[in-house]
């Protein structure tokens, strides 16, 4: 559901461990699912962070998500702008060193 999708990516951008997420859709998937073939129509969110970040994002989108088993597949960046790497790497920057003080 789109709701869902935008509810997960707004919780990801505003608890600070993503510097951005984008939701698109919907798309039309199909999928085995306890041994049938489902159709259904879904949502994609892209959320952009730091890989040091990627465990506890995970566990956010878990705990959110409708689906016992969602989607959560991590990309590496090859390339991107300078600026828009930096701004990235800021954002985890400040994730991670909040997240350490309070331990």
């Amino acid at each position: 559901m789109k709701k869902e999708a935008m509810h997960i990516s707004d919780r990801l951008v505003r608890s600070g461990l993503a510097g951005c997420a984008q939701v698109l859709g919907p798309v039309e998937s199909t999928f085995m699912w306890n041994g049938k073939v489902v159709k259904e129509k879904e949502w994609i969110c892209i959320v952009k962070a730091a890989a040091a970040l990627y465990e506890e994002i995970e566990k956010e989108i878990i705990s959110a998500h409708s689906y016992e088993v969602p989607e959560i597949i991590s990309f590496r960046i090859w390339k991107g702008s300078d600026n828009y790497l930096k701004w990235l790497r800021g954002t985890a920057l400040k994730v991670q060193s909040s997240r350490t003080r309070m331990r």
